[in-house]
């Protein structure tokens, strides 16, 4: 236990008070779940985005005795200023936390470093602490729980009841979610167990619950609820005993030879599927209000069987109650909502297209040498240029050796690889930067770059923003070392970065970040200075589709043939040749782009 532990400050945006929720729902959320955890390790802030909130409507009546303060927005730490609420800062420090996802994730983390005792805390982080991990802009799932719910639902709240649809989309979505098979760790122990249980029928135990299950089977009670089945008797049981050893039985050898294939699916318990996690007390206030409102409009709700079944199943979960009733939640029954007729049942799998995933099962049969020469003969290849600069290179023995990319936890070789790196980038951002400037190292890793062009500009404001929080704390004991005033560090993804800045910077950002980046700086309008990497990681998501490039797509249209898999077979093609051309970048001057033989695929994103 440490002697003294920073205070840290939580900021909250806050629009207006319906019922018993704060609105937006990220606040909502944030404060559910800081009554779950009876986490009061953070001062938390209000920040209201209009005028002339009264402290009393709001301080009170929010999460039981949970001490709620008010603040303007132009009365926010500025590193706080360039990030969307919720945020986490250290009192005085420049190390920020923004974003639903990141904030209570870190939250959870926080109340189990000060209480080691409440471990079941740290299973709502689920398989390898990986829940919600994954940034909304490439994963589906962060983005459906994250932002589309949320937002999903506060239109649905505040459309008038003639504009005001049956089910939002993405309330469909989640309804579709719920029914697909569910796929977690070890699954085939459990799988097996299913099977013998369906062998058995009726009569068979429930293996996983232990000691009281059995002895409630040798009675003859078989339970008709829902928990009955094998999957929630896992879930609940991890719940209610997490420490506590399972009794199973081994299986009969006929269980043990069947087939994988053969084995039956799992169903949903939990939103992400067996466990309870962070990702139920994030959909929890979402799908209430929703219900709420539903059910004072008459509206019926018996399409939503699993949405339904699981709101009285996350009520099951010991402390949900509690936490609701902190914050004045009236969690309601579900069964008097399901009585309309089987008959009204609507089509649920009426999704919109763009909340679909892709599913391009098309197939390129070839390789990229073919492709190469389509593109050669329609005047598109690489052209050779001379470095521009042949003596842009850093005197790395006489800077210290903080700022040298090797105390960032890599080896020799890749130390002196990144160090050449550097040499093109921080010259060509040198060239760019005046002083005042404000520099953005986006997706910084360990700040390898942001450190030393912190280091080398003492004039300009650097801001590292990277979503791994070991990465991005490497890089603030780095700069700690250093002494550096001038750099700041955002935990957040791209989209929750909305500051201004002049110049954008990006060393290897894998894949599709590549392009978010783009797409930040010349939003913007600010300068930018990025290599790109892993070309062959590169996928479709919600906000990009490949190749982007017109004229690629034209080329390309091979009948019968998917553009997207002719374009990938280039991405592996350069991803495997790029190591050797690491010395060559992409420079730019606002829009106007020096394109290198590295960075042909760049073509491909236009």
């Amino acid at each position: 236990m440490k002697d003294s532990v920073a205070e840290e400050h939580l900021y909250l945006a806050f629009s207006h008070q319906c019922r018993d929720s704060i609105f937006p729902l990220h606040t909502s959320i944030s404060l559910f779940l800081l009554s779950y955890c009876d986490c009061k390790l953070f001062k938390v802030f209000l920040v209201p985005t209009g005028e002339d909130v009264g402290d009393q409507c709001v301080t009170k009546n929010l999460a039981g005795d949970l001490e709620v303060h008010l603040i303007s927005r132009c009365q926010l730490p500025v590193v706080v200023q360039s990030c969307s609420l919720p945020a986490v800062v250290v009192k005085d420090d420049k190390f920020c936390r923004a974003g639903l996802s990141v904030v209570l994730r870190h939250i959870i983390q926080k109340t189990f470093e000060a209480d080691p005792s409440k471990k079941d805390l740290l299973e709502l982080l689920g398989f390898k602490k990986t829940c919600l991990k994954a940034c909304a802009e490439v994963s589906q799932w962060t983005r459906l729980c994250e932002i589309s719910i949320p937002l999903a639902v506060e239109r649905f709240l505040t459309a008038s009841p003639e504009h005001c649809q049956a089910i939002p989309p993405d309330i469909l979505l989640l309804e579709r979610k719920l029914g697909e098979p569910v796929r977690v760790h070890n699954d085939d122990k459990i799988r097996r167990q299913k099977l013998q249980q369906q062998k058995a029928g009726a009569k068979a135990a429930v293996p996983v619950l232990g000691k009281e299950a059995t002895e409630e089977s040798k009675t003859g009670e078989v339970h008709e609820h829902p928990s009955s089945s094998l999957e929630l008797s896992v879930a609940f049981s991890k719940l209610l005993a997490p420490e506590a050893p399972d009794v199973v039985n081994r299986e009969a050898p006929h269980i043990r030879r069947a087939k994988t294939s053969d084995l039956p699916l799992l169903d949903h318990v939990f939103a992400e599927g067996l466990y309870f996690t962070v990702a139920d007390l994030v959909l929890l206030p979402c799908i209430h209000q929703f219900l709420v409102s539903s059910k004072k409009q008459g509206k019926n709700l018996v399409n939503l069987p699993l949405i339904s079944s699981w709101y009285r199943r996350v009520q099951e979960v010991p402390g949900v109650k509690k936490a609701a009733g902190k914050c004045n939640m009236e969690l309601l029954q579900l069964p008097e909502l399901m009585s309309a007729p089987e008959e009204q049942l609507q089509d649920s799998s009426s999704v919109p297209d763009e909340l679909e995933e892709d599913n391009d099962d098309s197939h390129f049969i070839g390789g990229p040498r073919p492709t190469m020469t389509k593109l050669m003969e329609n005047g598109i290849e690489a052209k050779f240029s001379p470095h521009p600069c042949p003596s842009w290179t850093l005197d790395w023995t006489s800077l210290p050796s903080a700022v040298s990319p090797g105390e960032g936890k890599m080896s020799r070789d890749r130390a002196l690889r990144k160090q050449q790196q550097l040499n093109n980038l921080v010259a060509a951002v040198k060239k760019l930067a005046k002083p005042g400037d404000v520099i953005v190292d986006f997706c910084s890793g360990g700040g390898h770059v942001g450190i030393v062009l912190a280091y080398m500009m003492p004039s300009c404001q650097v801001v590292l923003i990277e979503n791994k929080e070991l990465s991005l704390i490497r890089a603030k004991d780095r700069s700690d070392e250093l002494g550096l005033n001038n750099i700041w560090f955002i935990q957040a993804n791209l989209d929750y970065f909305n500051g201004t800045f002049n110049i954008g910077v990006a060393l290897h950002a894998c894949g599709v970040a590549t392009d978010m980046v783009i797409e930040h700086c010349l939003r913007a309008r600010a300068a930018f200075v990025i290599s790109p990497c892993c070309y062959g990681f590169i996928q479709n998501t919600v906000k990009f589709k490949y190749p982007r490039s017109h004229q690629f797509k034209e080329i390309l249209s091979y009948k019968g043939s998917s553009v997207w898999d002719l374009w990938i077979w280039i991405g592996h093609g350069l991803q495997k040749n790029i190591t050797t051309l690491s010395k060559l970048y992409l420079w730019s001057q606002r829009v106007v782009l020096q394109r290198t033989i590295c960075l042909w695929a760049s073509l491909l994103r236009v």
